[in-house]
């Protein structure tokens, strides 16, 4: 006599199975567990090599679109938003004029936002900037360094990285979701008002 297993049927039994022997599924990755000044989640799962907390690399410099140049080093003492985006990305569209009307509120605010543009030419960027009307500055990532140096390149971009005044990594997001945009802003606003 055979048996036959309905597909669903099989598949519900594997995730009981690792349910039953690890205490948690696969099929939904931990939730972001939020505090007071930050979001702490499995940032591996976001692909971050870095996390909250942390202190973030400095060993680059940015060079803008307007062939200016700065670095982490010189903007300490100001509250940092770096932007991981590029051209091609839709999401990053999607988020770019929440930033810039963030930007509108902060920017006399001791607060610096750079877009950090993964791995494209200048010509690219500049269009990019002029096409999304945006006024915050686009920093050139060539071979997306400095994108290696906060995330896993292999990772997708449409990230920020917001770093407090003495350098110190305090909030992450990945892709733009509209609460976790909420939050950081509420971070970003409670770091304006110390400086």
């Amino acid at each position: 006599m055979k048996f036959f297993v309905h597909p669903l049927a099989a598949i519900g039994l594997s995730l009981f199975t690792v349910v039953a022997t690890t205490g948690t599924s696969t099929a939904q990755a931990p939730a972001a567990a939020t505090t007071s000044n930050s979001t702490v989640s499995a940032d591996e799962d976001r692909g971050y090599l870095v996390k909250v907390g942390d202190q973030a690399p400095e060993d680059f410099e940015l060079v803008l679109q307007d062939g200016s140049k700065t670095s982490l080093k010189e903007l300490r003492g100001k509250t940092v938003i770096l932007q991981f985006t590029a051209s091609w990305c839709s999401v990053c569209r999607k988020e770019m004029p929440h930033l810039e009307q963030m930007w509108q509120t902060y920017k006399d605010r001791n607060v610096v936002l750079i877009g950090v543009d993964r791995d494209e030419p200048i010509e690219t960027v500049k269009k990019f900037h002029k096409d999304m009307k945006i006024t915050y500055p686009l920093a050139l990532d060539p071979g997306a360094d400095i994108f290696g140096r906060f995330a896993n390149k292999k990772s997708g971009v449409t990230r920020n990285v917001v770093i407090d005044a003495t350098g110190k990594i305090v909030y992450l997001t990945r892709l733009y979701d509209e609460k976790e945009f909420a939050d950081m802003v509420k971070v970003i606003d409670t770091l304006a008002k110390k400086s």
